[in-house]
């Protein structure tokens, strides 16, 4: 796990060294042990290294493989690297290293672009070919691993995130996406690939490469795509819990094996990081270290889940690790967490996952987390309300999902950022290219490979890498979501969804922990918006820079302000806290820069 940035010069210019080492800097966090930069002709290319695999020199990046003029920045990890390097040792190939940059290197060597068919795993990398002057970037198949770049007629600048970009090009259009913005609002803080919320910065999407070359511009190639039809042969109950065992404990196993350091697991107490923990003693796994975060109770509710967290610490002996955070310091960490997301996000738990990663990095360098499991195994409210909906088109899902109808939308924000319903169009194509024998399996797909891709997924690599935490989500497995994918909605729906998962549960996990109701992160500083709070969301709000910036039509601020706790979503989202949100970020992540 690492950062990775890099620039390559369209025109006759050379890059200048100095805006690798200004993107290489806002990168620092996500790798602290060590650094590099490369340049080649019209490319330069900069990294910050995360040891986790090979922790030697000999795995340093760039890694250059001078004999055929090849270099890769790569942040993430393979899974299946052993057996793709004993593939190419077959074919000759000699390695200097032991960890999977290499493999990667070489497996481009050998078969270009379509390595990253071979690849199973979480990663975005570069590779500048110089015999070939071309640029390669990809992103893998969930897009677990984030990517940004930024393109004009004179050069390509990428990197791990948006601020290394904002911080390399003070000419960088930082302007509103009219349609990210649209999307950002209906969609609770998700952009799909390739747009964010900036117009001068785009991402590279999920499952694709791009390889750029000077002379014939970019080409983008998706190289896998989720189908979600039944299999062949008959599975009854019994096979489909034993088949998803198989998979989750095969997934977790590997997301253990791969490093040279001990590998925790992020324990919410809920049934999802609870299996992991079980599946990891089962495959004897000893002395795992556990960490669970808890938040003062407030009159309104109860801070933390530690009850069942405990529990499952106790039944499978774990090196347990409790985080209690009182409530008066959750406002002032707010901004700081903020300025480490790339994009904007709406989820209040963000600061939770900032501040517990801040004390796991003091004991491991990688952790494995629960989340993806409610999208691909349908945990969520709203999945049995679409599949059950006689509701026809966009609205079955849009009725369910989204977080503000149109034309609220438009009452929302400054007419200078009106436009037409472009995220029920988007999300109707999505819905339609999907290969599904039923509509929630559409719906599951859509959400795995789109949706989820920033949020939960960018949420928890945003917030871990923040303090040179690498984590790892088996959930999004490739071969547990294929299964998944195929398995129909009466192994999910029933019991309030993620019925085979609780199935897998009964006798394994303790009874308080599968019989417990479905729960959602307790942060009672942050959900109730009263006191404080409120008084944080004004004042953003009603800022110089708010006001300046135009983004929201005052008379809906306004009406939000006068009853701030009669307006949530279709997903209980506080509209209010929506808007602060986004003008948190701006003011945290471009306002800064421009002051500085």
């Amino acid at each position: 796990m690492c950062g990775i940035c890099g620039e390559l010069r369209f025109d006759a210019s050379r890059p200048q060294v100095e805006v690798t080492y200004r993107m290489m800097s806002q990168l620092a966090e996500r790798g602290p042990d060590g650094k590099g930069d490369y340049q080649c002709g019209p490319v330069s290319l900069g990294h910050r290294r995360l040891a986790i695999i090979d922790l030697s020199e000999h795995a340093a990046q760039p890694m250059v493989d001078d004999a055929t003029g090849v270099a890769l920045v790569f942040n993430g990890t393979i899974y299946n690297y052993p057996m793709l390097r004993q593939q190419l040792q077959a074919k000759g190939h000699r390695f200097r290293s032991t960890g999977d940059t290499e493999v990667i290197l070489r497996a481009y060597i050998e078969w270009g672009e379509n390595c990253v068919e071979k690849l199973q795993g979480m990663f975005a990398f570069a590779i500048w070919d110089n015999n070939r002057q071309q640029l390669l970037l990809a992103r893998d198949r969930i897009g677990i691993k984030p990517f940004y770049y930024s393109l004009t007629g004179q050069r390509l600048l990428f990197a791990s995130n948006t601020r290394a970009l904002i911080h390399a090009d003070a000419a960088l259009d930082t302007s509103i996406n009219t349609f990210a913005l649209h999307n950002l609002f209906s969609l609770h803080a998700v952009v799909p690939a390739p747009n964010t919320i900036l117009k001068g910065i785009q991402k590279v999407k999920p499952a694709h490469y791009m390889l750029i070359k000077k002379d014939t511009g970019v080409v983008e190639k998706r190289y896998w795509q989720l189908s979600a039809r039944r299999p062949e042969k008959n599975m009854t109950e019994q096979d489909w819990v034993q088949a998803i065992h198989d998979g989750l404990r095969n997934a977790v196993e590997k997301r253990v094996k791969i490093a040279d350091v001990p590998v925790g697991v992020l324990l919410s107490g809920g049934i999802d990081s609870s299996l992991l923990v079980g599946l990891l003693a089962e495959a004897g796994q000893r002395d795992l270290k556990t960490f669970s975060i808890g938040f003062e109770d407030a009159p309104q509710e109860k801070g933390n889940e530690f009850e069942y967290s405990d529990a499952v610490a106790h039944r499978f002996a774990t090196d347990h690790h409790q985080l209690m955070v009182p409530n008066d310091q959750v406002l002032p960490r707010l901004p700081e967490a903020f300025r480490h997301m790339s994009e904007p996000m709406f989820a209040q738990d963000a600061v939770a996952f900032y501040m517990l990663s801040e004390q796991v990095a003091k004991h491991v360098k990688v952790v494995q987390s629960g989340q993806g499991a409610d999208e691909v195994f349908a945990g969520y409210f709203w999945y049995p309300r679409m599949h059950h909906s006689i509701t026809s088109g966009i609205r079955r899902f849009s009725d369910e999902y989204f977080d503000r109808d149109h034309d609220e939308y438009l009452a929302m924000v400054d007419p200078r950022f009106h436009t037409q319903d472009v995220t029920s169009a988007l999300v109707d194509e999505l819905l339609n290219t999907v290969d599904a024998d039923d509509y929630l399996d559409r719906v599951l797909a859509v959400d795995v490979t789109t949706l989820i891709v920033d949020d939960p997924v960018k949420r928890v690599d945003n917030m871990t890498m923040a303090w040179g935490l690498e984590a790892r989500v088996p959930f999004l497995d490739t071969e547990l979501i294929e299964l998944a994918a195929s398995m129909p909605p009466a192994m999910k729906l029933p019991d309030g969804g993620k019925y085979v998962l609780k199935q897998l549960a009964k006798g394994f996990l303790p009874d308080k922990v599968v019989n417990r109701r479905k729960a959602y992160f307790p942060m009672p500083a942050l959900k109730y918006v009263q006191g404080d709070f409120l008084a944080f969301m004004r004042d953003i709000l009603l800022s110089d820079s708010a006001k300046q910036r135009g983004l929201f039509n005052p008379a809906y601020v306004e009406k939000l302000l006068h009853k701030p706790e009669a307006h949530f979503t279709r997903l209980q989202g506080n509209k209010l806290w929506h808007l602060a949100a986004l003008e948190l970020w701006l003011q945290q992540n471009l306002d800064r820069v421009t002051k500085n």
